[in-house]
Protein backbone atom coordinates (compact mmCIF):
# COMPACT_ATOMS: atom_id res chain seq x y z
CA UNK A 1 0.00 0.00 0.00
CA UNK A 2 0.57 3.44 -0.27
CA UNK A 3 1.23 5.78 2.44
CA UNK A 4 -0.10 9.09 2.59
CA UNK A 5 -1.79 8.47 -0.91
CA UNK A 6 -4.71 10.97 0.16
CA UNK A 7 -2.18 13.64 0.43
CA UNK A 8 0.51 15.48 -1.68
CA UNK A 9 3.78 16.47 -0.78
CA UNK A 10 4.42 20.16 -0.99
CA UNK A 11 6.17 22.80 1.13
CA UNK A 12 8.00 20.08 2.72
CA UNK A 13 4.97 18.50 4.56
CA UNK A 14 2.10 16.23 3.59
CA UNK A 15 -0.95 18.47 2.84
CA UNK A 16 -4.77 17.98 1.80
CA UNK A 17 -5.83 17.89 -1.91
CA UNK A 18 -7.69 20.90 -3.54
CA UNK A 19 -10.55 18.60 -4.13
CA UNK A 20 -11.54 14.86 -2.89
CA UNK A 21 -10.95 13.44 -6.58
CA UNK A 22 -8.81 10.47 -6.48
CA UNK A 23 -7.07 7.86 -9.24
CA UNK A 24 -7.66 4.12 -8.76
CA UNK A 25 -4.63 2.22 -9.86
CA UNK A 26 -5.09 -1.28 -10.74
CA UNK A 27 -3.47 -4.07 -10.15
CA UNK A 28 -2.97 -5.35 -13.60
CA UNK A 29 -2.78 -9.12 -12.70
CA UNK A 30 -6.28 -9.26 -11.14
CA UNK A 31 -7.92 -6.35 -12.46
CA UNK A 32 -8.84 -5.58 -8.56
CA UNK A 33 -8.44 -2.07 -7.16
CA UNK A 34 -4.36 -1.68 -5.53
CA UNK A 35 -4.96 1.86 -4.21
CA UNK A 36 -6.27 4.97 -4.13
CA UNK A 37 -4.18 8.21 -4.96
CA UNK A 38 -5.38 11.87 -4.66
CA UNK A 39 -5.74 13.21 -7.74
CA UNK A 40 -4.48 16.67 -8.41
CA UNK A 41 -5.87 19.95 -10.11
CA UNK A 42 -4.51 23.21 -11.19
CA UNK A 43 -5.14 24.81 -7.52
CA UNK A 44 -2.68 22.04 -6.54
CA UNK A 45 0.07 22.70 -9.32
CA UNK A 46 0.10 26.45 -8.87
CA UNK A 47 0.69 25.48 -4.68
CA UNK A 48 3.88 22.71 -5.67
CA UNK A 49 4.79 25.52 -8.10
CA UNK A 50 5.11 28.60 -5.47
CA UNK A 51 6.74 26.30 -2.87
CA UNK A 52 9.48 25.62 -5.40
CA UNK A 53 10.34 28.63 -6.79
CA UNK A 54 10.23 30.17 -2.89
CA UNK A 55 12.61 27.31 -1.91
CA UNK A 56 15.13 28.27 -5.20
CA UNK A 57 14.97 32.04 -5.18
CA UNK A 58 15.43 32.14 -1.29
CA UNK A 59 18.49 30.75 -1.43
CA UNK A 60 18.96 27.83 1.33
CA UNK A 61 19.30 25.38 -1.20
CA UNK A 62 21.00 27.51 -4.19
CA UNK A 63 23.71 28.86 -1.56
CA UNK A 64 24.65 25.29 -0.23
CA UNK A 65 28.06 24.03 -1.66
CA UNK A 66 27.48 20.55 -3.79
CA UNK A 67 28.83 18.65 -0.86
CA UNK A 68 26.11 20.26 0.74
CA UNK A 69 23.29 18.62 -1.27
CA UNK A 70 25.27 15.60 -2.00
CA UNK A 71 24.73 14.67 1.70
CA UNK A 72 20.82 15.09 1.29
CA UNK A 73 21.59 12.91 -1.61
CA UNK A 74 23.66 10.40 0.26
CA UNK A 75 20.72 10.37 2.75
CA UNK A 76 17.77 9.71 0.15
CA UNK A 77 19.35 7.03 -1.37
CA UNK A 78 20.05 4.82 1.47
CA UNK A 79 16.24 5.27 3.01
CA UNK A 80 15.52 3.91 -0.72
CA UNK A 81 17.80 1.08 -0.14
CA UNK A 82 16.71 -0.13 2.60
CA UNK A 83 12.91 0.28 1.15
CA UNK A 84 13.78 -1.55 -2.09
CA UNK A 85 11.46 -4.51 -1.02
CA UNK A 86 8.61 -2.30 -0.78
CA UNK A 87 8.68 -0.16 -3.93
CA UNK A 88 9.48 -3.32 -5.73
CA UNK A 89 6.45 -4.60 -4.39
CA UNK A 90 4.31 -2.03 -4.25
CA UNK A 91 5.77 -1.59 -8.55
CA UNK A 92 5.00 -5.16 -9.61
CA UNK A 93 1.53 -3.97 -7.82
CA UNK A 94 1.21 -1.18 -10.34
CA UNK A 95 2.44 -2.24 -13.62
CA UNK A 96 3.07 -6.17 -13.63
CA UNK A 97 6.62 -6.28 -13.52
CA UNK A 98 7.90 -9.33 -12.09
CA UNK A 99 9.14 -8.89 -8.81
CA UNK A 100 12.10 -9.98 -9.06
CA UNK A 101 13.22 -7.73 -11.86
CA UNK A 102 11.60 -4.98 -9.92
CA UNK A 103 13.32 -6.19 -6.67
CA UNK A 104 17.03 -5.24 -8.63
CA UNK A 105 15.77 -2.91 -10.65
CA UNK A 106 14.99 -0.77 -7.38
CA UNK A 107 18.41 -1.69 -5.64
CA UNK A 108 19.82 -0.51 -8.71
CA UNK A 109 18.06 2.84 -8.85
CA UNK A 110 18.54 3.72 -5.36
CA UNK A 111 22.12 3.97 -5.88
CA UNK A 112 21.84 6.26 -8.59
CA UNK A 113 21.31 9.00 -5.55
CA UNK A 114 24.59 7.87 -4.50
CA UNK A 115 26.36 8.47 -7.66
CA UNK A 116 25.38 11.57 -8.24
CA UNK A 117 25.84 12.36 -4.55
CA UNK A 118 29.74 11.41 -5.90
CA UNK A 119 29.57 13.70 -8.35
CA UNK A 120 30.28 17.05 -5.85
CA UNK A 121 33.77 16.47 -5.35
CA UNK A 122 34.23 15.86 -9.26
CA UNK A 123 32.73 17.66 -11.25
CA UNK A 124 33.48 21.19 -12.04
CA UNK A 125 31.20 23.88 -10.87
CA UNK A 126 33.82 26.24 -11.58
CA UNK A 127 36.47 26.25 -13.96
CA UNK A 128 38.91 29.01 -14.23
CA UNK A 129 39.57 29.76 -17.77
CA UNK A 130 43.30 31.17 -18.97
CA UNK A 131 42.35 34.75 -21.21
CA UNK A 132 44.72 36.34 -22.98
CA UNK A 133 44.03 39.83 -22.22
CA UNK A 134 45.73 39.07 -18.37
CA UNK A 135 41.67 39.43 -16.81
CA UNK A 136 41.05 36.10 -14.82
CA UNK A 137 38.57 34.10 -16.59
CA UNK A 138 35.70 31.56 -14.80
CA UNK A 139 33.36 29.11 -16.08
CA UNK A 140 30.86 28.59 -13.61
CA UNK A 141 27.85 26.17 -14.27
CA UNK A 142 24.66 26.82 -12.11
CA UNK A 143 21.04 25.44 -11.68
CA UNK A 144 18.43 25.86 -14.38
CA UNK A 145 15.98 26.23 -11.70
CA UNK A 146 13.11 25.02 -10.78
CA UNK A 147 12.52 21.84 -12.62
CA UNK A 148 8.91 19.61 -13.52
CA UNK A 149 9.85 16.08 -13.64
CA UNK A 150 7.08 14.25 -15.51
CA UNK A 151 7.15 10.29 -15.00
CA UNK A 152 5.62 7.96 -16.93
CA UNK A 153 4.07 4.52 -15.33
CA UNK A 154 6.46 1.54 -17.12
CA UNK A 155 9.65 2.24 -14.50
CA UNK A 156 8.88 5.28 -12.05
CA UNK A 157 12.15 4.75 -9.52
CA UNK A 158 14.50 4.27 -12.54
CA UNK A 159 13.12 7.43 -14.22
CA UNK A 160 12.41 9.23 -10.94
CA UNK A 161 16.05 8.42 -9.89
CA UNK A 162 17.61 9.94 -13.11
CA UNK A 163 15.68 12.86 -12.81
CA UNK A 164 15.76 14.04 -9.33
CA UNK A 165 19.06 12.95 -8.17
CA UNK A 166 21.12 15.05 -11.25
CA UNK A 167 18.06 17.97 -10.26
CA UNK A 168 18.77 18.13 -6.68
CA UNK A 169 22.90 17.99 -7.11
CA UNK A 170 22.46 20.72 -9.44
CA UNK A 171 20.67 23.05 -7.21
CA UNK A 172 17.33 23.03 -8.32
CA UNK A 173 14.03 22.69 -7.19
CA UNK A 174 11.97 19.68 -8.23
CA UNK A 175 8.45 19.51 -8.91
CA UNK A 176 7.56 15.71 -9.15
CA UNK A 177 4.68 14.45 -11.66
CA UNK A 178 3.90 10.85 -11.07
CA UNK A 179 2.12 8.96 -13.43
CA UNK A 180 -1.85 8.14 -12.21
CA UNK A 181 -1.46 4.39 -12.83
CA UNK A 182 2.18 3.97 -11.03
CA UNK A 183 2.24 6.94 -8.37
CA UNK A 184 3.87 4.21 -5.21
CA UNK A 185 7.50 5.02 -6.44
CA UNK A 186 7.21 9.20 -6.40
CA UNK A 187 5.35 8.71 -2.77
CA UNK A 188 8.65 6.52 -1.65
CA UNK A 189 10.95 9.34 -2.55
CA UNK A 190 8.87 11.99 -0.99
CA UNK A 191 8.82 10.03 2.15
CA UNK A 192 12.54 9.84 1.73
CA UNK A 193 13.25 13.32 0.94
CA UNK A 194 11.19 14.04 4.33
CA UNK A 195 13.11 11.37 6.29
CA UNK A 196 16.52 12.73 4.62
CA UNK A 197 15.35 16.66 6.24
CA UNK A 198 15.66 18.20 2.36
CA UNK A 199 14.42 21.91 3.28
CA UNK A 200 10.88 22.53 2.56
CA UNK A 201 10.25 23.12 -1.35
CA UNK A 202 12.75 21.07 -2.63
CA UNK A 203 11.10 18.38 -3.93
CA UNK A 204 7.30 18.74 -3.98
CA UNK A 205 5.38 15.44 -5.29
CA UNK A 206 1.46 14.81 -6.50
CA UNK A 207 -0.44 13.05 -9.36
CA UNK A 208 -1.99 14.46 -12.19
CA UNK A 209 -3.81 13.62 -15.52
CA UNK A 210 -2.63 14.73 -19.05
CA UNK A 211 -4.32 17.70 -18.82
CA UNK A 212 -3.54 19.06 -15.48
CA UNK A 213 0.08 18.30 -16.07
CA UNK A 214 0.21 20.53 -18.89
CA UNK A 215 -0.65 23.41 -16.93
CA UNK A 216 2.06 22.50 -14.91
CA UNK A 217 4.16 22.81 -17.98
CA UNK A 218 2.95 26.11 -19.05
CA UNK A 219 3.56 27.68 -15.58
CA UNK A 220 5.65 31.08 -16.00
CA UNK A 221 7.64 29.49 -13.25
CA UNK A 222 8.82 26.44 -14.62
CA UNK A 223 12.09 26.73 -15.83
CA UNK A 224 12.88 23.31 -17.18
CA UNK A 225 10.62 20.30 -18.35
CA UNK A 226 12.06 16.56 -18.07
CA UNK A 227 9.83 13.94 -19.39
CA UNK A 228 9.74 10.54 -20.07
CA UNK A 229 6.98 9.43 -22.66
CA UNK A 230 5.50 8.86 -25.51
CA UNK A 231 6.57 10.91 -28.55
CA UNK A 232 3.20 12.42 -29.08
CA UNK A 233 3.64 13.41 -25.63
CA UNK A 234 6.57 14.79 -25.92
CA UNK A 235 6.24 16.93 -29.00
CA UNK A 236 3.41 18.79 -27.44
CA UNK A 237 5.69 19.01 -24.72
CA UNK A 238 8.40 20.82 -26.80
CA UNK A 239 6.19 23.08 -28.30
CA UNK A 240 4.44 24.80 -24.96
CA UNK A 241 8.11 24.90 -23.95
CA UNK A 242 9.71 26.58 -27.22
CA UNK A 243 6.53 29.43 -26.34
CA UNK A 244 8.41 30.88 -24.17
CA UNK A 245 12.18 29.25 -24.73
CA UNK A 246 11.67 26.97 -21.35
CA UNK A 247 14.39 24.07 -21.25
CA UNK A 248 13.44 21.12 -21.67
CA UNK A 249 14.59 16.99 -22.14
CA UNK A 250 12.56 14.32 -23.70
CA UNK A 251 13.22 10.68 -23.42
CA UNK A 252 10.53 9.39 -25.74
CA UNK A 253 9.64 6.62 -27.95
CA UNK A 254 11.85 3.84 -29.86
CA UNK A 255 11.63 1.00 -32.36
CA UNK A 256 14.89 -0.12 -31.80
CA UNK A 257 17.15 -2.77 -33.81
CA UNK A 258 19.19 -5.58 -33.17
CA UNK A 259 21.63 -6.34 -36.02
CA UNK A 260 22.58 -9.51 -36.17
CA UNK A 261 25.65 -10.22 -38.26
CA UNK A 262 26.88 -13.44 -39.74
CA UNK A 263 29.54 -14.01 -36.67
CA UNK A 264 27.12 -14.12 -34.43
CA UNK A 265 26.28 -16.74 -31.89
CA UNK A 266 22.41 -17.82 -32.51
CA UNK A 267 21.41 -19.00 -28.94
CA UNK A 268 23.02 -15.93 -27.53
CA UNK A 269 20.64 -13.97 -29.80
CA UNK A 270 17.87 -16.14 -29.07
CA UNK A 271 17.99 -15.56 -25.32
CA UNK A 272 18.97 -11.61 -25.53
CA UNK A 273 15.69 -11.12 -27.65
CA UNK A 274 13.43 -13.31 -25.61
CA UNK A 275 14.60 -11.21 -22.59
CA UNK A 276 14.01 -7.99 -24.52
CA UNK A 277 10.48 -9.04 -25.76
CA UNK A 278 9.05 -10.37 -21.98
CA UNK A 279 11.32 -7.59 -19.51
CA UNK A 280 8.40 -5.54 -18.26
CA UNK A 281 6.36 -7.23 -20.31
CA UNK A 282 8.07 -4.89 -23.51
CA UNK A 283 7.12 -2.66 -22.00
CA UNK A 284 10.52 -0.71 -22.27
CA UNK A 285 11.20 2.51 -24.43
CA UNK A 286 14.91 0.73 -25.36
CA UNK A 287 13.70 -2.67 -25.87
CA UNK A 288 15.28 -3.97 -29.09
CA UNK A 289 11.94 -4.77 -31.08
CA UNK A 290 13.33 -5.04 -34.81
CA UNK A 291 15.40 -8.36 -35.15
CA UNK A 292 17.42 -7.58 -38.78
CA UNK A 293 19.11 -11.04 -40.16
CA UNK A 294 20.86 -11.60 -43.21
CA UNK A 295 18.94 -14.75 -44.81
CA UNK A 296 22.22 -17.04 -43.77
CA UNK A 297 20.61 -16.37 -40.21
CA UNK A 298 17.31 -16.22 -41.18
CA UNK A 299 15.67 -19.43 -40.36
CA UNK A 300 17.53 -20.77 -37.55
CA UNK A 301 17.37 -17.68 -35.32
CA UNK A 302 13.77 -17.24 -36.15
CA UNK A 303 13.27 -21.21 -34.95
CA UNK A 304 15.87 -20.23 -31.70
CA UNK A 305 13.71 -16.95 -30.62
CA UNK A 306 10.41 -18.90 -31.12
CA UNK A 307 11.77 -21.95 -29.15
CA UNK A 308 12.96 -19.65 -26.13
CA UNK A 309 9.57 -17.38 -26.48
CA UNK A 310 7.18 -20.72 -26.35
CA UNK A 311 8.79 -21.83 -23.30
CA UNK A 312 8.30 -18.45 -21.11
CA UNK A 313 6.28 -18.67 -18.06
CA UNK A 314 3.67 -16.43 -18.14
CA UNK A 315 1.68 -15.33 -14.86
CA UNK A 316 1.12 -13.71 -11.46
CA UNK A 317 4.81 -11.53 -11.25
CA UNK A 318 4.21 -11.81 -7.17
CA UNK A 319 4.90 -15.78 -7.80
CA UNK A 320 8.24 -17.45 -7.92
CA UNK A 321 9.31 -18.85 -11.26
CA UNK A 322 6.82 -16.32 -13.11
CA UNK A 323 8.96 -14.62 -15.78
CA UNK A 324 6.57 -12.29 -17.67
CA UNK A 325 3.70 -10.74 -16.01
CA UNK A 326 0.62 -8.65 -17.36
CA UNK A 327 0.48 -5.46 -19.45
CA UNK A 328 0.08 -2.79 -17.41
CA UNK A 329 -3.34 -1.67 -18.15
CA UNK A 330 -6.84 -2.67 -19.80
CA UNK A 331 -5.91 0.32 -22.95
CA UNK A 332 -2.60 -1.10 -23.36
CA UNK A 333 -3.69 -4.87 -23.72
CA UNK A 334 -6.18 -3.18 -26.63
CA UNK A 335 -3.02 -1.24 -27.90
CA UNK A 336 -0.83 -4.31 -28.12
CA UNK A 337 -3.58 -6.70 -29.64
CA UNK A 338 -4.71 -3.62 -32.20
CA UNK A 339 -1.21 -4.25 -33.76
CA UNK A 340 -0.75 -7.79 -33.19
CA UNK A 341 -3.82 -7.50 -36.06
CA UNK A 342 -1.98 -4.70 -37.81
CA UNK A 343 0.90 -7.24 -38.21
CA UNK A 344 -1.34 -10.39 -39.81
CA UNK A 345 -3.30 -8.18 -42.09
CA UNK A 346 -0.29 -6.75 -43.55
CA UNK A 347 1.27 -9.82 -44.65
CA UNK A 348 3.96 -10.58 -41.92
CA UNK A 349 4.11 -14.23 -40.44
CA UNK A 350 2.75 -15.11 -36.97
CA UNK A 351 5.30 -17.63 -35.70
CA UNK A 352 4.22 -17.59 -32.50
CA UNK A 353 1.99 -15.85 -29.84
CA UNK A 354 -0.52 -13.25 -30.66
CA UNK A 355 -3.09 -14.31 -28.12
CA UNK A 356 -4.21 -14.24 -24.45
CA UNK A 357 -2.54 -17.22 -22.18
CA UNK A 358 -5.17 -19.45 -22.40
CA UNK A 359 -4.50 -21.00 -18.51
CA UNK A 360 -5.13 -17.18 -16.83
CA UNK A 361 -9.10 -15.97 -16.71
CA UNK A 362 -8.16 -12.67 -15.75
CA UNK A 363 -5.55 -9.85 -15.99
CA UNK A 364 -4.53 -7.58 -18.82
CA UNK A 365 -2.09 -10.53 -20.49
CA UNK A 366 -0.53 -11.08 -23.77
CA UNK A 367 1.66 -13.91 -24.77
CA UNK A 368 4.61 -13.56 -26.06
CA UNK A 369 4.79 -12.50 -29.68
CA UNK A 370 7.31 -13.04 -32.73
CA UNK A 371 6.37 -12.14 -36.58
CA UNK A 372 8.90 -13.19 -39.56
CA UNK A 373 8.82 -12.03 -42.47
CA UNK A 374 8.39 -8.57 -41.86
CA UNK A 375 8.77 -6.03 -44.10
CA UNK A 376 10.59 -2.45 -42.41
CA UNK A 377 7.48 -0.70 -43.57
CA UNK A 378 4.83 -2.51 -42.02
CA UNK A 379 3.17 -0.88 -39.34
CA UNK A 380 4.49 -3.06 -36.31
CA UNK A 381 8.06 -2.54 -37.91
CA UNK A 382 7.79 1.82 -38.02
CA UNK A 383 5.49 2.15 -34.55
CA UNK A 384 6.65 1.55 -30.96
CA UNK A 385 4.24 -1.30 -29.63
CA UNK A 386 5.47 -1.32 -26.05
CA UNK A 387 4.30 -4.98 -25.51
CA UNK A 388 5.96 -8.77 -26.20
CA UNK A 389 6.14 -8.03 -29.62
CA UNK A 390 9.35 -8.74 -31.69
CA UNK A 391 9.37 -8.70 -35.52
CA UNK A 392 12.25 -10.11 -37.14
CA UNK A 393 13.39 -8.62 -40.60
CA UNK A 394 15.63 -10.22 -43.53
CA UNK A 395 18.62 -8.28 -44.98
CA UNK A 396 20.83 -8.89 -47.85
CA UNK A 397 24.33 -8.12 -46.42
CA UNK A 398 25.63 -5.64 -43.57
CA UNK A 399 25.42 -2.89 -45.57
CA UNK A 400 21.57 -3.60 -45.53
CA UNK A 401 21.32 -4.39 -42.19
CA UNK A 402 22.54 -1.02 -41.61
CA UNK A 403 20.36 0.77 -43.91
CA UNK A 404 17.53 -0.95 -42.17
CA UNK A 405 18.28 0.08 -38.67
CA UNK A 406 18.58 3.80 -39.73
CA UNK A 407 15.25 3.35 -41.71
CA UNK A 408 12.94 4.73 -38.75
CA UNK A 409 11.47 7.82 -37.17
CA UNK A 410 13.26 6.59 -34.04
CA UNK A 411 16.77 6.52 -32.68
CA UNK A 412 16.73 5.20 -28.42
CA UNK A 413 18.74 2.46 -28.83
CA UNK A 414 20.74 -0.53 -30.57
CA UNK A 415 21.79 -3.83 -30.80
CA UNK A 416 25.05 -5.25 -32.66
CA UNK A 417 25.84 -9.15 -32.12
CA UNK A 418 28.76 -10.53 -33.17
CA UNK A 419 31.93 -11.71 -30.88
CA UNK A 420 33.85 -9.26 -32.80
CA UNK A 421 34.20 -5.83 -30.98
CA UNK A 422 36.02 -4.34 -33.54
CA UNK A 423 33.18 -5.04 -35.89
CA UNK A 424 30.40 -4.16 -33.48
CA UNK A 425 32.44 -0.52 -33.11
CA UNK A 426 32.72 -0.33 -36.97
CA UNK A 427 28.82 -1.28 -37.51
CA UNK A 428 27.33 0.98 -34.14
CA UNK A 429 28.99 4.14 -35.37
CA UNK A 430 27.11 3.87 -38.59
CA UNK A 431 24.01 3.71 -36.37
CA UNK A 432 21.65 6.77 -36.32
CA UNK A 433 20.72 6.20 -32.69
CA UNK A 434 21.49 7.45 -29.18
CA UNK A 435 22.95 3.40 -27.67
CA UNK A 436 24.23 0.81 -29.15
CA UNK A 437 25.48 -2.21 -26.73
CA UNK A 438 26.99 -5.58 -28.63
CA UNK A 439 25.29 -8.83 -27.89
CA UNK A 440 22.43 -7.17 -25.77
CA UNK A 441 24.25 -5.20 -23.49
CA UNK A 442 21.80 -2.07 -21.90
CA UNK A 443 21.87 -0.99 -18.45
CA UNK A 444 25.57 0.10 -18.43
CA UNK A 445 24.07 3.20 -20.77
CA UNK A 446 22.60 4.85 -17.54
CA UNK A 447 26.45 4.67 -15.85
CA UNK A 448 27.37 6.50 -19.19
CA UNK A 449 24.22 8.66 -21.08
CA UNK A 450 20.73 7.36 -22.31
CA UNK A 451 18.80 9.38 -24.88
CA UNK A 452 17.80 9.03 -28.10
CA UNK A 453 18.18 10.60 -32.07
CA UNK A 454 15.34 11.58 -34.57
CA UNK A 455 12.30 11.47 -32.86
CA UNK A 456 13.43 9.56 -29.84
CA UNK A 457 13.95 12.69 -28.04
CA UNK A 458 16.20 15.32 -26.95
CA UNK A 459 18.72 15.64 -24.02
CA UNK A 460 20.90 12.74 -22.32
CA UNK A 461 20.24 11.23 -18.49
CA UNK A 462 22.49 8.82 -16.78
CA UNK A 463 26.04 9.23 -15.83
CA UNK A 464 27.72 13.20 -16.12
CA UNK A 465 25.89 14.16 -19.08
CA UNK A 466 22.99 13.59 -17.37
CA UNK A 467 24.16 16.21 -14.96
CA UNK A 468 24.29 18.70 -17.90
CA UNK A 469 20.67 19.76 -18.71
CA UNK A 470 19.99 20.82 -14.95
CA UNK A 471 22.81 23.35 -15.17
CA UNK A 472 23.25 26.64 -17.11
CA UNK A 473 26.64 27.73 -17.88
CA UNK A 474 27.76 31.43 -16.67
CA UNK A 475 30.89 32.86 -18.16
CA UNK A 476 32.67 35.38 -15.78
CA UNK A 477 35.98 37.57 -16.64
CA UNK A 478 37.33 39.89 -13.95
CA UNK A 479 39.94 42.14 -13.28
CA UNK A 480 41.72 39.61 -11.16
CA UNK A 481 40.86 36.04 -9.41
CA UNK A 482 38.82 36.19 -6.25
CA UNK A 483 40.35 35.30 -3.02
CA UNK A 484 39.54 31.34 -3.44
CA UNK A 485 40.94 31.11 -6.72
CA UNK A 486 43.94 33.14 -5.86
Amino acid sequence: MIENSDKFYIGGKWVSPSSASTFAVITPSTEELFERVAEAFEPDIERAVAAARAAFDGGEWTSLSPADRARFLNAIGDILMAQAPTIARNWSNEMGIVLPAAQGLSTWTASAYHFYASLADSFEFEKPMPQQSGNFGLLVREPVGVVAAIIPWNAPPLLIAYKVAPALLAGCTVILKASPEAPSAAYAVAAAAHEAGLPPGVLNVLTADRAVSEALVRNPEIDKVTFTGSSAAGKRIASICGERIARCTLELGGKSAALVLDDADVDLVADAMAGNATMMTGQVCAALTRVVVTRKRYDDLVDAIAARLRDVVVGDPLMQGTQMGPLAMRRQRDRVESYIESGKAEGAELICGGGRPSHLDRGFYVEPTLFAEVSNVMTIAREEIFGPVLSVIPADDEDALIAIANDSDFGLSGGVFTPDADRAYRVARKMRTGTVGQNGEALDFFNIAFGGFKQSGIGREGGVEGLMPFLETKALVLASAPARFA
